[in-house]
């Protein structure tokens, strides 16, 4: 009898193993697809975070893009608004005949400017007795002169202007030696 009890288990235990196998393989299976719906989860979270985000930056760039455009239209509407005074009294000087008024108009007018590019930030350079520099300057003319210091400037045939480290227009001028 031992043996049909060792056959009778045997047999049992060949049966068993394939029942065991296909629900461990289930398990197998169903994991994964857990996994596999777990990551196409956090793709599709990922996804959505990367087109949140390219749109966020194409907001950013349209933005951007239009506060410069604001930025440069107010600019130019400022700086027009302080010349537009100075325009006015062009105008008035052109009313007049008389050449003493004309220049006295002239004279204020010049001033006028100056306060404007004052109120502006923009400065003036380039004044006879100046050293020669040119970063600042453009010589167009030079006289040898045993009188003058190296490099001096003497004349001024156009005054230079600048902003800040920016340079609007250099200085012509004449320098000596």
């Amino acid at each position: 009898m031992s043996e049909e009890i060792k056959n009778e288990q045997e047999t049992q235990e060949t049966v068993e193993e394939p029942k065991a196998a296909p629900k461990k393989k289930k398990k197998e299976v169903i994991a994964l697809e857990e996994r596999v719906g777990a990551l196409e989860a956090e793709l599709s979270e990922l996804n959505d975070k990367y087109l949140r985000l390219a749109a966020e930056y194409d907001n950013f760039r349209r933005r951007s893009r239009e506060e410069r455009e604001g930025v440069y239209a107010t600019a130019v509407g400022d700086a027009v608004a302080e010349m537009l005074p100075i325009i006015d009294n062009l105008e008035r000087a052109e009313q007049f005949e008389d050449g003493a008024k004309v220049i006295e108009g002239l004279k204020m007018i010049t001033g006028s400017v100056a306060a404007t590019l004052t109120k502006l930030g923009v400065e003036s350079f380039g004044a006879p007795g100046e050293s020669f520099d040119p970063n600042l300057h453009n010589a167009v003319m030079h006289e040898e002169d045993d009188s003058g210091r190296e490099g001096e400037i003497t004349d001024v045939f156009q005054k230079g202007y600048k902003k800040g480290k920016h340079i609007i227009r250099f200085a012509m001028v004449k320098t000596v030696n």
